[in-house]
């Protein structure tokens, strides 16, 4: 099936920035808030190779080809069908000359990449490890939310391997993970470096958390001021916005 035959089900994403032919209901992760605030908190330099891990039909992967049009973006996902869909996305966006996608497991990196051949890596993993919470009846659902393909261990190892020396990991998880996640990346030599902490409101605690980590690098993390998604009378703050925007907000 290709991309015309599909393009009814495509949506504008930030603002037109982006045409994205989603994935069907329980077929596999659509773009939300994480995609847009990962994507966001990213930043790439002209020249440097990129990864998203778990790419999906390629939403992140492709904010940033578009962003950062100098860089070169790669994807890799286990579920074929998704791998397809990113394929779609990138020909639809004109993306396809700085993008790649893949099939494959991430827990197989050894054998899909050489070793240090990325300067990031960005991840969006499963919020749940297996055997948490309450299973899903959708396989692909399975697979993008509660790790039956992958845990964070395993996350943290091929982004280890990936990453040159003084590469970046770039990642967004559930915030009652921060002091397990930020134990994992230091075990497996990944330096947290920076940390945002995203709140509902100003009155409510961080729901998630945004993080860049870096191979080899000094123990000294930077914490940002918190980011929060409404302000007190319940609109999207001016912060939350700058995400949404075609350069995407700026950080020194």
């Amino acid at each position: 099936m290709g991309v015309t035959e599909r393009d009814a089900r495509g949506e504008d994403i930030l603002y037109g920035f982006l045409h994205m032919l989603q994935p069907a209901e329980g077929d596999g992760p659509r773009v939300n808030m994480d995609t847009v605030l990962l994507a966001g908190f990213t930043r790439l330099k002209e020249g440097e190779r990129a990864l998203e891990l778990g790419c999906a039909h390629g939403a992140v992967s492709l904010i940033l080809a578009k962003r950062y049009p100098q860089a070169h973006v790669e994807g890799l996902d286990i579920q074929p069908h998704l791998v397809e869909l990113a394929r779609e996305n990138a020909a639809l966006n004109r993306l396809a000359a700085n993008t790649a996608f893949r099939c494959g497991d991430l827990r197989g990196v050894r054998a899909l990449y050489p070793h240090q051949s990325f300067d990031a890596v960005v991840v969006n993993p499963p919020y749940e490890d297996p055997g948490f919470g309450r299973r899903s009846d959708s396989e692909a659902s399975r697979v993008a939310r509660q790790g039956e393909q992958c845990t964070l261990t395993d996350v943290c190892a091929a982004a280890k391997y990936l990453l040159k020396n003084k590469g970046r990991l770039y990642m967004v998880m559930r915030a009652l993970r921060l002091a397990e996640t930020m134990s994992h990346l230091r075990a497996h030599g990944l330096e947290p470096r920076t940390l945002l902490a995203v709140h509902p409101t100003p009155a409510k605690n961080a729901s998630v958390f945004l993080a860049e980590a870096r191979r080899g690098g000094g123990p000294a993390l930077t914490m940002l001021p918190p980011l929060y998604i409404y302000d007190r009378c319940g609109e999207y703050t001016d912060e939350l916005m700058k995400y949404y925007r075609p350069e995407g907000p700026q950080r020194a």
